[in-house]
């Protein structure tokens, strides 16, 4: 039994032999569609991982809330008389983190930042940073890890402690040589000692840029009240910030003030709710209170970064369906390009059909025969194929600087259609061949 089916192997393997050109030319369908396919879908699942990374960066069901400090102040002449009142708002505060917090039902965390630009300064060294205020609530909803060290303890939070977690980036910056825990490390006028480092986080350009999101491995992380304790809080009024403002009064007196004051207390609010349908709910829930709060004065901006990237993944999803269908598409025309060269062969070889015929050979074994022929032809297109597409993949990855990620079930599921491919569409020109006539087969010119 296995005899027959080595001895039909053999011929067919012969029959794509004698036509190299032809079946090269016939598998050029199968190659294509099956490196179609592949690096389609290695584009397809690299966009999706680009989603989910970019999902932990900004955190699961987070509505951030940033304020804006561009509000433009004028002199309004008055009408009839009357003088314009002024809307006074207190900006972003602390405040409007412990209300939402205490009085939105189904939140589950709010995370208050302010965010300084600062100078580290180290044996000499000095170099440009960020000093962040933040709660222990941050490194949650961001995702954050420890990779050494401790977090802030509720004395330094109460306290406002000159202590400070650094991210991975310092380290490898300013203490190359040695372990930064229980060190010092000057940012800005003060000196702060550290208590922990984070795990490094790999965050692409195009993370960088959609999200607008900074390289959190440069970041300098310190209890939020240690911030406004010791370097700034804007909803202080002092005597020389008033003192100030009546000078500027008088300089500006009829003239437009053009220059934006950041009266804000925090500079960023995470708000994260506990279910994801309520994402949207609680947003106007929390706009409505936050203008309540502020006066009626709109000087924030409220956003949800997943549902932003969740819209995305579906336009991609969407554009990968039609670049897969697409791929399926020209390994069908591949199949039909199989089953044309086959029909072709078939009358090429009628004597050689009929003479097999004739000297006993069954009908199955030409059927055989052919399927071997057709599905060879398929098998070593898929085999190249595959190989094509994990090169094209890697090109795509390089030169577009496109994330891609090779599965291997894209491999398994288009080699295994190559194989059926060539088995169907090989059917029809092996049935043809098969019921040949073998007296008419012989005399056929």
């Amino acid at each position: 039994m296995l005899t027959k089916y080595f001895v039909n192997l053999g011929i067919a393997f012969e029959a794509i032999q004698a036509n190299k050109l032809r079946s090269t030319l016939t598998a050029l369908g199968i190659i294509f569609g099956v490196a179609a396919v592949i690096s389609m879908l290695a584009v397809g699942n690299g966009a999706q991982q680009e989603i989910l990374e970019q999902i932990k960066l900004v955190g699961v069901n987070n509505v951030v809330i940033t304020p804006i400090v561009e509000q433009k102040e004028e002199k309004v002449e008055a009408e009839e008389g009357k003088k314009e009142k002024k809307t006074y708002s207190p900006g972003l505060t602390l405040a409007d983190a412990q209300s939402i917090k205490a009085h939105i039902p189904g939140i589950s965390k709010v995370s208050p930042e302010i965010l300084l630009e600062t100078n580290i300064i180290k044996n000499g060294v000095r170099r440009s940073a960020k000093l962040v205020g933040v709660e222990p609530t941050y490194f949650d909803i961001g995702n954050f890890s420890l990779k050494s060290g401790k977090m802030f303890n509720d004395h330094q939070l109460s306290h406002g402690e000159q202590v400070c977690i650094i991210g991975k980036g310092i380290q490898t910056r300013f203490f190359t040589k040695e372990e930064p825990l229980g060190k010092y490390i000057k940012c800005g006028k003060h000196w702060l000692k550290i208590i922990g480092v984070l795990d490094e986080r790999l965050i692409s350009e195009n993370s960088v840029s959609k999200l607008g999101i900074r390289d959190y491995n440069m970041d300098v992380y310190v209890p939020l009240k240690t911030v406004l304790m010791r370097y700034t809080n804007r909803s202080l009024l002092t005597e020389a910030m008033i003192q100030r403002a009546a000078n500027e009064n008088q300089q500006n007196e009829g003239e437009q003030n053009k220059e934006a004051k950041n009266y804000h207390q925090i500079d960023r609010m995470v708000v994260q709710v506990n279910e994801t349908e309520f994402l949207t709910p609680s947003s106007e829930v929390i706009s409505r209170m936050l203008q309540r709060r502020h006066n009626n004065m709109i000087d924030y901006e409220i956003s949800i970064p997943e549902l932003l990237l969740k819209q995305q993944q579906r336009t991609k999803d969407i554009f990968n369906i039609v670049l897969g269908a697409i791929a399926g598409i020209s390994l069908l025309v591949g199949g039909i390009g199989i089953m044309n060269i086959m029909l072709a062969s078939v009358l090429e070889r009628i004597k050689e059909i009929g003479l097999r015929l004739s000297i006993g050979a069954k009908k199955q074994d030409i059927i055989l025969q052919f399927l071997m022929e057709s599905t060879m032809i398929s098998l070593t297109g898929g085999l190249i194929g595959v190989f094509l597409g994990i090169s094209i993949a890697i090109l795509i990855s390089h030169i577009a600087n496109i994330p891609t990620i090779i599965s291997p079930m894209s491999i398994v599921i288009s080699f295994g259609i190559s194989s059926f491919v060539g088995l169907v569409f090989g059917i029809a020109p092996a049935r043809r061949a098969a019921n040949q006539n073998p007296i008419t087969s012989l005399r056929y010119e």
